[in-house]
């Protein structure tokens, strides 16, 4: 499939969509028909014709139709590899991460002589 869409920008549909179709090229491809996937994948024909034409399934299911495609290994570019920056890893004396700091950094509302005075 030669259509390329805008991942960034598009909405989840779209990117369900074009999955979908990528799954149904994937397979006519291989010359297998939706109930061989199926029972390859342990799910129902059903399944296979809702992905491809980009309805939604699970990501289990979506793991197990592409494990049955024989492309699992290929999933591991779905996501950029997390190992920490080499800066990061210095700053943090080799330790790995553990939790996600707050971004927002409220400033403090600025301090009047009069605030702590009682209003009459």
């Amino acid at each position: 499939m030669s259509h390329k869409i805008d991942f960034a920008a598009a909405p989840p549909e779209t990117i369900e969509a074009f999955l979908g179709k990528q799954v149904e090229t994937l397979r006519l491809g291989k010359n297998i028909n939706q109930t061989r996937l199926a029972e390859e994948a342990g799910v129902s024909r059903r399944t296979i014709t809702r992905l491809e034409n980009g309805k939604g399934v699970s990501l289990d299911t979506l793991i197990r139709i592409l494990q049955a495609l024989g492309v699992s290994d290929r999933l591991e570019t779905l996501l950029p590899d997390p190992a920490v920056r080499p800066i990061d890893r210095v700053r943090l004396k080799g330790r790995e991460r553990q939790r996600a700091r707050s971004t927002q950094n409220p400033e403090p509302a600025p301090w009047h002589w009069d605030d702590h005075q009682d209003k009459q």
